[in-house]
């Protein structure tokens, strides 16, 4: 059955919104911050999202008030009430910014980020591409880029067991609305489907959709293993996600404030990245715990070569659609991936 948690997600409504217009005091700087997010309570962005919180309200007279998913609408309408100065932090995958950042694709390239957790950690605190090229790309959008972090190791979940791309022929896998993420799969041998996240589960249920990716606490935590039990580890990425704050609210704080929010954002960096350690390992006995339906399959080297033998051809997408930028962003983080992987 169901979880409740994973089925009662409040829609965007017209008196959600009017409540945060009506708290609007005229600037975005008001001493109460709204903070929205894509993900349900104690998931990796509701953690990071209350460390924020609590640094802030702990060291200051501000309040942050954090909305999780389903509260304000899907991922694209928490985006854009940031951009439009109703919200003064997002948190947000580069999954849903790709389509007004090319460039955040980057991280639906396959087999561009090790699986390994403690160099993906060592990679997200060393990287130029990270820290220096990132944020001037958000800045281009309005938006303040304060931190970009690792959730966890991407599981691909189907109606059946899978072990090659040949298994993938024709399955419908379920995407974000990420033309990169789309160009992936379909260079797995699947079929993309664009589909946004409040209807995946009953996709997958009714077979709308095939299978899905996600980190395994989120498989959990949306009881996604319900309606597809069959879970392969394909060893092809993370899932990165962003948290950023609109510009002109950024850059209207004091010294003092602004201060106080990169504080509060290193602080929920170094809380969540503790948080991860291990998550995987729980969730994925949580499920097994749950269901006797469920497989789980960890594909050796020989047959993570064959779907990493296709990931050139969507390297050569990304360079399409992101242009020269995306060209020394792609160079950027292999460097950087160097520098950490030969420490």
């Amino acid at each position: 059955m169901k979880s409740t948690k994973s089925v009662t997600t409040k829609l965007l409504t017209t008196a959600s919104v009017s409540a945060l217009l009506l708290g609007l005091s005229g600037a975005a700087s008001a001493d109460n911050w709204r903070y929205a997010h894509e993900e349900y309570e104690d998931d990796v962005q509701d953690v990071f999202a209350h460390a924020f919180k609590d640094h802030i309200e702990e060291n200051s007279d501000h309040t942050v008030e954090v909305y999780r998913f389903g509260e304000l609408g899907e991922s694209d309408d928490i985006m854009e009430q940031t951009q439009n100065g109703i919200l003064q932090f997002v948190n947000q995958s580069p999954g849903f910014t790709g389509s007004l950042i090319p460039e955040a694709q980057i991280f639906f390239v396959p087999y561009l980020l090790p699986t390994d957790e403690e160099t993906v950690i060592q990679f997200f605190n060393e990287s130029e591409a990270i820290h220096d090229m990132f944020p001037e790309l958000y800045a281009e959008e309005g938006l303040e880029l304060l931190k970009m972090y690792p959730e966890g190791e991407m599981v691909v979940t189907t109606d059946e067991p899978i072990s090659s791309p040949e298994d993938m022929d024709n399955k419908k896998i379920r995407t974000m609305t990420n033309p990169l993420l789309s160009e992936t799969y379909d260079a797995f041998g699947a079929t993309p489907t664009p589909l946004p996240w409040g209807e995946v589960y009953g996709g997958l249920q009714t077979g709308i959709i095939d299978g899905q990716e996600n980190p395994i606490f989120w498989i959990e935590s949306g009881g996604l293993y319900e309606v597809s039990p069959h879970l392969t580890f394909t060893g092809h990425g993370w899932f990165t996600t962003a948290m950023m704050a609109n510009q002109d609210f950024y850059e209207g704080l004091s010294d003092e404030d602004q201060q106080l929010v990169q504080e509060a954002s290193e602080a929920a960096y170094d809380h969540t990245i503790e948080h991860i350690s291990g998550l995987a390992e729980e969730s994925l006995a949580k499920i097994q715990e749950a269901s006797d339906e469920v497989t789980v399959t960890r594909l050796s080297e020989e047959q993570i070569q064959a779907f990493r033998e296709r990931a050139p051809q969507v390297e050569e997408a990304f360079i399409e659609m992101a242009g020269e930028s995306g060209e020394e962003l792609l160079q950027q983080f292999k460097d950087d991936l160097e520098a950490v992987t030969n420490d």
